[in-house]
C-alpha cells in the first residue's frame, strides 16, 4: 500500500511538472512570437493632425522591424474622446493599441462624463514623443512679429480667433493659458482635430493656433504659416530662429504636447513587454530619430509604470490649469 501511494505521488508530481513546463514554454512562445498578425493602432484624431505626425512614422518603423503591419485607424471626434472610448472596449489581446495624447489627460477636467477612464481602462506602454507648443499665424492675416501681433490683438479684444483640435484639447488649453498670462481675449474655434484646424489656418479662415510643433513643422518650413513663439524657456533646435515664451515676457508659459501608447486593460503582461520593446527599438532607429528631430520632438523614454506615473501627474496639472483659466467646452 505504501508503494502504491509512493508511485501515485510520483506520477502526480511528474504530471504537475510537465504541466508547469508546458505553461512556461507557452508563455515563452507567446512572448517571442507576438505579433503574429497585423496590429491596429487607434489614433483618435483625423488624418493630418499632430498625432498622425508621429503615429505614421512609428507605424512604418514598427511594421518594418516586427514584420507585421501596424495599421492606423483614425477615429476623430469629441476632442479625441470618441476614439479613446472605442479603444478602451477593444479586445485585450495585443492586437489593438491606442495612441493618445496630452488631450486625454485634460479630458477628465473638461468633460462632465466620459465613457472611458484613462487610468482604469488602459495599461500604459510608453511615452512616444514630446514636443513644445508653438504659436502660429497665417502671415496674410497677422503680423509676423510677436510684438506687433500682441499690439494688434490687444487693440481689438475678441476680434481675432484661434483654432484648436477640439474643446478640452491641449490646443484649447494652451490658448486659454496664453490668454490668462498675456491678459488678452481671443475667441476659441474648436475643430474635429488639429488637421482640419491647420487647413483652415492655412486658408486664412482662422487667425492663429497654439499647435504642437510636430503638426505645424512642415507648414512653417514651407512658409504657409508663421511661427511667432515656442513654449518654454528655451528655443527649439529644429527652429532656432523662433523665440521662446520666456524671452517674450511669458516665463510661465510652458506647454508641451506629448503622445503615448496604451493597450486595453487586461492585455497580457508578456505582450505589453514585447510592445514596449518594439517602441524602444523603433525610437533607437535612425528613421525615427531623424523624424523626431525634424519635428522638434524628443523621445522621453518613459515606459510602463513610469509612463503611468507621468500621466497621473499630467491629469492633476491640467485640472489646475482648467480651474485657473475657467476654460469651458464651446
Amino acid at each position: 500500500m505504501h508503494q502504491l501511494k509512493s508511485n501515485t505521488s510520483r506520477r502526480h508530481w511528474m504530471t504537475m511538472t510537465v504541466a508547469a513546463c508546458a505553461s512556461f514554454n507557452f508563455g515563452a512562445i507567446a512572448q517571442s512570437t507576438w505579433p503574429t498578425k497585423p496590429v491596429t493602432m487607434i489614433v483618435p484624431f483625423p488624418a493630418g493632425g499632430g498625432t498622425d505626425a508621429f503615429a505614421r512614422p512609428f507605424s512604418a518603423q514598427f511594421s518594418k522591424q516586427s514584420g507585421k503591419t501596424l495599421v492606423i485607424d483614425n477615429r476623430g471626434g469629441a476632442g479625441g474622446n470618441l476614439g479613446a472610448g472605442i479603444a478602451s472596449k477593444a479586445a485585450p489581446d495585443g492586437y489593438t493599441l491606442f495612441m493618445g495624447a496630452v488631450h486625454h489627460s485634460i479630458a477628465p477636467s473638461m468633460y462632465p462624463k466620459l465613457d472611458y477612464d484613462l487610468e482604469r481602462d488602459f495599461v500604459p506602454l510608453a511615452l512616444v514623443a514630446s514636443v513644445p507648443h508653438v504659436l502660429v499665424v497665417n502671415p496674410k492675416n497677422m503680423p509676423g512679429d510677436f510684438k506687433a501681433f500682441m499690439e494688434m490683438v490687444r487693440s481689438k479684444p475678441g476680434k481675432f480667433n484661434y483654432g484648436s483640435a477640439g474643446g478640452g484639447t491641449s490646443h484649447h488649453l494652451a490658448g486659454e493659458l496664453f490668454k490668462l498670462q498675456s491678459k488678452t481675449f481671443i475667441t476659441h474655434i474648436p475643430y474635429r482635430g488639429s488637421g482640419p484646424a491647420l487647413q483652415d489656418l492655412i486658408a486664412g479662415n482662422v487667425d492663429m493656433m497654439f499647435d504642437g510643433l510636430g503638426s505645424s513643422a512642415q507648414h512653417i518650413k514651407g512658409g504657409r504659416i508663421k511661427a511667432l513663439m515656442v513654449s518654454g524657456n528655451k528655443r527649439n533646435p529644429a527652429f532656432p530662429d523662433v523665440p521662446c515664451a520666456a524671452e517674450l515676457g511669458l516665463p510661465d508659459y510652458n506647454v508641451n504636447t506629448w503622445y503615448g501608447l496604451w493597450a486595453p486593460k487586461g492585455t497580457p503582461a508578456d505582450v505589453q513587454g514585447r510592445a514596449i520593446e518594439e517602441v524602444r527599438k523603433a525610437a533607437a532607429s535612425e528613421e525615427i530619430k531623424a523624424s523626431w528631430a525634424n519635428n522638434g520632438a524628443d523621445f522621453p523614454n518613459l515606459t510602463g509604470a513610469q509612463f503611468g506615473s507621468f500621466v497621473s501627474a499630467e491629469i492633476k496639472k491640467w485640472a489646475a490649469v482648467v480651474k485657473a483659466s475657467g476654460a469651458k467646452l464651446d
